[in-house]
């Protein structure tokens, strides 16, 4: 130790050791940092490897077609196509053909049931063409008979009937004999005979009993008939009614009948086993009715009411809504009586709107249980956008466009089809993932 006027200095020396950073000095580097720097190189080269992402809309087959040529989708995830008089059936997954059966004479649709497709020729004039049935199996050709057969909802009995002029839909108003048809031969089982004209509709039977055959004649008769051997199981009187193709109604079950009271129209509701009258109310302004659910939509001028069929008490209201209609397992509600201004995907229990469907449109086909497809027609270049509506996402979900001249579609789970102005059917896959 030395002392230098008021300064102490002490001289330790080299005795205690020297750092090696004296001899190689360096920077302090976190014990993370390498780690970081490895991970982010392993995550780059990953992505460099990584496959691009499928696009949303991706054309899985085509089909070469005409414009009047028809086409069907299937639950079991079939095409039915009706290409230049040679009908197919492919397999919606990759286009893979499952059988051809032609010639057939060009029909305006194809229609099924019975595990059968049920094609009725375009005709000129009052010739029937009668009706041929193929085997949706192996499409070959079962039977061939005269007029029209038809089908009812829950029911594998297929029904040969004689429309009238004034028929709404299919099957709802015939005339003359009613047949029962076997499926596998086309012969007759039974035969209940319209001596006028009727209102021809399905109504479910009690439990498990399965579908029955609903007739309401034009002598005011409403009886119900066992699907299986004919017989009328039971029959009432009920009130005069223009039996338009929304009246009668059946919803869960229960015989909803709008005709004249006193002083103004009024609804009239009827047990769908025993023909018993539930109850009568008056219209109120309201004209059509319309199943929604398990509950009956009313429309009319003042909007929509929504009753329980079973009692007559109102669920719910909505005075901006003038139609409904059904796409699967979702339910549109519309802001003209003419279905022609779709308003949102909504639920029929509540009433409650789910997504707003403003400027789309929803597509038919068999779609899914949770989601609906809509199509919007883009001003530039003409093309449609594809969209997904589903509960929980208040606007529609955009998938991608279509090409330019693309319309007629039906949805399909996971696969939109699609004609094309250049005469070709297109089957498009599609993922609804965001």
């Amino acid at each position: 130790m030395t002392v230098q006027s008021n300064t102490v200095i002490i001289d330790l020396g080299l005795e205690r050791g020297e750092p090696d950073s004296y001899d190689s000095p360096r920077r302090s580097t976190p014990g993370w940092f390498p780690v970081a720097v490895l991970t982010a190189i392993v995550l780059l080269t990953a992505g460099a490897s990584m496959a691009p992402a499928k696009p949303p809309l991706t054309e899985v087959f085509s089909l070469r077609v005409g414009p009047a040529d028809a086409y069907a989708l299937t639950d079991d995830g079939r095409l039915l196509a009706q290409t230049f008089g040679l009908l197919s059936s492919y397999d919606l997954r990759d286009g893979a053909t499952q059988w051809d059966a032609g010639p057939t004479a060009p029909a305006f649709r194809l229609r099924l049931g019975s595990g059968l497709i049920l094609m009725r020729p375009w005709t000129v004039g009052s010739r029937d063409p009668g009706t041929t049935a193929i085997s949706l199996a192996d499409g070959r050709e079962q039977w061939r008979r005269p007029g029209t057969v038809v089908t009812l909802a829950g029911s594998p009995t297929l029904l040969s009937a004689s429309p009238t002029r004034s028929m709404g839909g299919v099957a709802r108003r015939v005339q003359g004999p009613v047949e029962a048809i076997d499926p596998q031969t086309g012969r007759p089982l039974w035969t209940v005979d319209v001596p006028s004209s009727a209102v021809l509709t399905g109504l479910p039977g009690p439990g498990d009993s399965g579908t029955r055959m609903l007739l309401v004649h034009d002598d005011r008769t409403m009886a119900v008939h066992d699907l299986i051997t004919g017989e009328r199981l039971v029959s009432t009187a009920v009130p005069a009614a223009d039996y338009d193709p929304t009246n009668p109604a059946v919803v869960d079950g229960i015989i909803l009948l709008r005709h004249p009271g006193r002083p103004d129209m009024e609804f009239s509701a009827y047990d769908g086993t025993t023909l018993r009258n539930l109850w009568s109310q008056p219209a109120a302004g309201y004209y059509e009715i319309e199943a929604c659910g398990a509950l009956a939509c009313l429309t009319g001028p003042d909007g929509m009411r929504a009753i329980d069929p079973a009692t007559g008490d109102v669920r719910w209201t909505h005075p901006g809504w003038r139609g409904i209609q059904q796409y699967g397992a979702s339910y549109v509600a519309y802001g003209t009586a003419e279905n022609t201004q779709p308003l949102g995907l909504i639920d029929p229990d509540t009433g409650q709107l789910q997504v707003d469907l403003t400027g789309w449109r929803p597509l038919y086909g068999a779609g899914s249980k949770d989601h609906l497809l809509v199509t919007r027609s883009e001003q530039d270049g003409g093309r449609s956008m594809v969209a997904v509506a589903q509960p929980g996402e208040p606007q529609p979900r955009l998938l991608g466009p279509l090409p330019a001249g693309t319309g007629d579609c039906q949805a399909a789970p996971e696969r939109l089809v699609c004609r094309s102005m250049y005469g070709q059917l297109v089957v498009w896959a599609y993922g609804r993932k965001g």
